[in-house]
């Protein structure tokens, strides 16, 4: 891994992205009236609303979207002030005839380590480049060894099973799960434990972006339920990402438990809905139609279970039928795909192995068979 590199990668995306402020009080300011669930209008400098025709007409809504998420997740960091050279450590290894499975620690900024798992697939030539997977971990004590099968939980082992896959898979500890168990929220610059973790996640994908064996125009990115959500969260804001896979993940927010959404507002979340919003849906400056219209016109899947208890399939079946004529505009609708499996809150062998499959696809990978474990 070279610092050159990562730096030049992280420049690149920082203009791709349009960074806004490295103040942890910026709070960037959009218009007040704008309706979260009607993608085809734009708003100008003065919160007048214009129909969305085009391609071009989007971009001007979706810049409105980033910076509404940053409204209530705090500001992106100015990746060039804040990313070092990232001093990977290799702490262990063990190996499979399908990967080698390293735990490594990275500096993703002056004074936090981040530890991951990183699975590199065996078998492939000193010049082939294989597609990269970053795998969100859904909520276990032991973050990203649910994903990477070193838990008793099949259903989550979607890390370990695309590496048995063939892709190279990172499945870094989201903050307080893990090696990261006693991280402070309370201490750190973010507004939120949300935009922490997006931050962490880009992070990861300069890694493998850096990696020789890793083509870097094939990347995507998967979790559940957590992992689900925040695969969305750095989905919209790293467009290296060309694939997203979303289970249990999402709805919108009036669909959310009614609209209770006080489960979104803990230090590890976005405080502010509470702080500031006052737990009202109304107030909240983004929604997830938006965060879906925003993943366009890049592939995205959702599992999204008919008994979801957590996240309302209703409210899913609304976001998807908006987001779809954002995805129209691109024509690309056959990139947005959901599957509504008669299942509670899970990732079942059936629908992940569809998943994988929309993976492939997309990334233009051969898959190697690999057995899938039910629960």
């Amino acid at each position: 891994m070279k610092k050159a590199l990562i730096l030049s990668t992280v420049t690149c995306f920082a203009l791709l992205v349009c960074i806004m402020s490295c103040s942890k009080n910026h709070t960037p300011k959009i218009p007040l009236n704008i309706n979260h669930k009607n993608l085809m209008v734009y708003y100008d400098n003065n919160g007048n609303e214009h129909p969305v025709k085009s391609v071009k007409d989007w971009e001007k809504r979706r810049e409105l979207i980033l910076q509404g998420m940053q409204q209530a997740m705090g500001p992106l960091p100015d990746f060039n002030e804040n990313s070092a050279d990232l001093d990977v450590k290799v702490h262990e290894t063990f190996k499979t005839d399908f990967f080698e499975r390293r735990k490594i620690s990275l500096q993703v900024e002056p004074g936090h380590r981040l530890y991951a798992y990183l699975f590199v697939p065996a078998g492939h030539r000193a010049n082939e480049k294989v597609a990269g997977i970053l795998v969100c971990h859904p909520t276990h004590e032991k973050g990203k060894g649910d994903s990477a099968g070193l838990t008793k939980r099949k259903n989550r082992s979607y890390g370990l099973e695309l590496a048995e896959r063939g892709y190279a898979v990172i499945i870094p500890d989201y903050p307080s799960f893990g090696d990261d168990s006693t991280y402070n929220f309370s201490t750190d610059k973010y507004v939120s434990g949300t935009m922490k973790g997006i931050y962490n996640h880009i992070r990861c994908v300069d890694y493998l972006c850096s990696l020789e064996f890793v083509d870097e125009n094939r990347l995507g990115v998967i979790g559940h339920s957590l992992g689900g959500h925040n695969s969305m969260f750095v989905g919209v804001f790293d467009q290296r990402l060309k694939a997203i896979v979303s289970s249990c993940g999402w709805t919108p927010f009036h669909n959310y438990f009614d609209g209770n959404i006080k489960g979104w507002t803990s230090d590890k979340y976005m405080p502010r809905l509470k702080d500031i919003y006052n737990l009202d849906p109304d107030k909240v400056p983004f929604d997830f139609y938006e965060i879906v219209g925003a993943l366009a016109p890049r592939a995205f899947f959702s599992n999204s279970p008919i008994h979801d208890n957590n996240f309302d399939v209703n409210g899913v079946k609304l976001a998807i039928k908006e987001a779809n004529k954002v995805y129209t505009l691109y024509n690309a609708e056959q990139n947005l795909q959901v599957r509504y499996p008669e299942d509670k809150h899970d990732f079942p062998p059936q629908i992940r192995s569809e998943s994988y499959q929309f993976l492939d696809k997309i990334l233009k990978h051969k898959p190697t068979s690999t057995k899938l474990i039910g629960p």
